[in-house]
């Protein structure tokens, strides 16, 4: 299996859904960098199950144990090593899918790929569950471009068909900024809160569950990081986005909507403004060729619903090579993308430090 992330700043994340523990190791962090371990502990937080209707009962505190590369919360320069420990499992609830495959979910093709020896305990590896690790490193790296006066931000863009306003793609208040980096439901109008838990809600109740969109936005960055072609920023973002479980589809700025304008829609007209060359749309999403413009890089993420739904449904008996119904049991996420907020943020931070 391959699960590590970045060529200059590695993360490599490690463990298993119902294993002892989850964790990360990052190589190649800046030594003397002091970490305010507190914001770490918020960013874990705002993504930890068992806090809420939307989300899994099951609850772990998700406290990250540092084994090595920090001292007196400050980088030493050497692998920062992180242990999460699995403290609450119902390996039990899994016994049924070691032969009956959950549709939409990675059992399958894990079967397949690793000749049935995959742990499939939670999901083993594919859960949403390494998800914990990967904030961990995320957080870290967020205070390094911070200090660089790089900012990341996300909010849930939709739950099903109920939609957020969308980040002003030019101007973006770094007090909203903060706002949604200490929101467990990330919202830019609040006041769509209560009908997006109600579609959620209704998911929950009818055993099903429910996805919706994710934007996110990163502010600070100058003009000229990243390259044409296979290294581009697109690219770069979209490779760690795509890392978390359930993402499904990804546009920068305009991005599918581009194809229904003319060259005279979709362009951004350039302009001087306090001596430095802004855009004064932002259809690119901050991206042009690959580099980036200056603008705020701008993105939206599909997530798909959470694939373990408490419905029958119909799959296949791989021992006996039969048709078969399925029922799955265990604790699972009506929806995802309010947990997934702080995920997004975390790789993108791991995607834009290795660009610098």
């Amino acid at each position: 299996m391959s699960s590590t992330l970045g060529d200059k700043i590695k993360i490599s994340i490690f463990g298993e859904s119902h294993g002892n523990g989850i964790g990360v190791v990052a190589d190649g962090l800046p030594a003397g960098v002091k970490i305010d371990f507190d914001k770490v502990l918020t960013q874990m937080a705002r993504r930890a199950p068992g806090k809420d209707k939307t989300a899994t009962p099951r609850k772990e505190s998700d406290l990250p144990r540092i084994l090595s590369g920090m001292l007196d919360d400050t980088l030493t320069g050497a692998p920062l090593c992180a242990v999460i420990e699995n403290t609450n499992t119902r390996s039990g609830d899994y016994g049924n899918l070691l032969s009956c495959p959950r549709p939409g979910h990675s059992d399958y093709t894990a079967f397949v790929k690793y000749n049935g020896a995959n742990d499939i305990r939670g999901g083993g590896h594919f859960s949403g569950r390494l998800t914990a690790p990967i904030v961990f490193a995320g957080a870290v790296c967020r205070q390094i471009l911070e200090q660089k006066g790089i900012k990341i931000a996300a909010h849930i863009s939709s739950i099903g068909k109920v939609c957020d306003r969308n980040f002003d793609p030019v101007n973006i208040d770094n007090n909203l900024i903060d706002r949604l980096n200490l929101s467990s439901f990330a919202l830019i109008d609040q006041s769509a809160e209560d009908k997006m838990r109600e579609v959620v809600e209704s998911a929950r109740m009818s055993l099903d569950s429910v996805g919706g969109t994710i934007e996110c936005v990163v502010t600070g960055i100058d003009a000229g990081f990243g390259d044409p072609m296979f290294d581009g920023v697109e690219g770069v973002i979209a490779k760690a986005v795509f890392g978390v479980p359930a993402i499904k589809g990804i546009e920068f700025g305009k991005g599918f909507e581009l194809s229904q304008m003319r060259g005279s829609e979709s362009n951004d007209p350039f302009e001087y403004k306090d001596g430095k060359v802004v855009t004064l749309t932002n259809n690119c999403g901050g991206i042009l060729g690959g580099i980036t413009n200056g603008m705020p890089i701008i993105f939206k993420a599909a997530v798909k619903p959470t694939p373990s739904i408490s419905q029958k449904q119909q799959t296949v008996d791989l021992q006996t090579k039969q048709n078969a119904e399925l029922e799955i049991k265990g604790r699972h996420d009506p929806c995802i993308v309010p947990r997934a907020v702080p995920v997004i943020e975390a790789v993108t931070a791991i995607a834009i430090i290795n660009l610098m």
